[in-house]
């Protein structure tokens, strides 16, 4: 009996384990830029050291932040006649921290000796929230850094 449980506990284990993962849902590669995108519905930290806002709709006019806009509190109904309009796009961000683009004071852009181009490089760090690198090295050269 208790091989027999070992036995099905393994078996459910692996076939948990080898199923595949959903599909991402359909959409268009490098969708965008719209001329007035709304993200509705987030909390933000505004890297001030305040506590975190929200929900508050973000509006994106010509790839700059043009205007925050405190909709509601949490747990609260949004009303949704103090929400921004307008929108060419929309984005549902309800549930969703937006955080500040974080700072790498210690990175190293790699090159082709290292198997990865720099621009590589800089897409995952601009992927992962690092807006900004200090790059004490420059393995790349002087003028490919400045």
């Amino acid at each position: 009996m208790r091989t027999l449980l070992t036995f099905l506990l393994l078996t459910t284990t692996t076939a948990a384990l080898a199923a595949p993962p959903p599909f991402a849902p359909d959409r268009e590669e490098g969708e965008g830029p719209w001329t007035r995108l709304i993200i509705r519905g987030v909390t933000l930290v505004d890297g001030t050291g305040a506590p975190p806002i929200g929900p508050v709709d973000i509006v994106i006019e010509g790839n700059r932040i043009r205007e925050v806009r405190s909709v509601g509190f949490p747990k609260v109904p949004i009303k949704s006649e103090s929400r921004p309009k307008d929108a060419v796009k929309e984005i549902d961000g309800t549930g969703i921290w937006v955080l500040p683009g974080f700072v790498d004071m210690h990175g190293h852009s790699g090159g082709a000796e290292q198997g990865t181009t720099a621009e590589y490089v800089f897409k995952l760090w601009m992927a992962h929230g690092i807006t900004s690198v200090r790059e004490p090295g420059c393995g790349n050269g002087v003028d490919w850094c400045l």
